[in-house]
């Protein structure tokens, strides 16, 4: 990854979990790896763990943010949100989301796709 992708990388990350502190989410990590995976943000929301995906693009010329994360992403996710789940004895609801942020450097715009994938686990 070129640095320059990679600042943008870092800082939709941080545009998105100022965006869930604001939302009363409490963040547990950032960046959790688990093998190939790479969680962006796990939080707690309203007696949810949640796996969160920052998708962070300069513009939408070759496409909105969001459509970046593919079924093989989703997968990795899966099993290090397992991991996850195994590592800290948790037993309750997940879900996984997206925060999709365009222009992170200008005059960002930041969706929130709630249960993004796997929805209803």
């Amino acid at each position: 990854m070129c640095a320059k992708a990679s600042n943008i990388g870092r800082k939709g990350e941080e545009i998105g979990k100022q965006y869930l502190l604001g939302q009363g989410y409490e963040i547990l990590e950032t960046n959790y790896r688990y093998k190939k995976a790479e969680v962006d943000i796990i939080a707690r929301h309203s007696n949810q763990l949640i796996f969160i995906e920052v998708k962070a693009r300069k513009n939408i010329k070759y496409g909105r943010p969001e459509e970046f994360v593919s079924k093989r992403k989703e997968a990795f996710y899966f099993d290090a949100a397992n991991a996850y789940m195994e590592a800290v004895n948790y037993r309750g609801e997940i879900r996984f989301d997206i925060i999709s942020i365009v222009d992170p450097n200008g005059s960002p715009t930041l969706d929130h796709f709630i249960d993004a994938f796997f929805p209803g686990i």
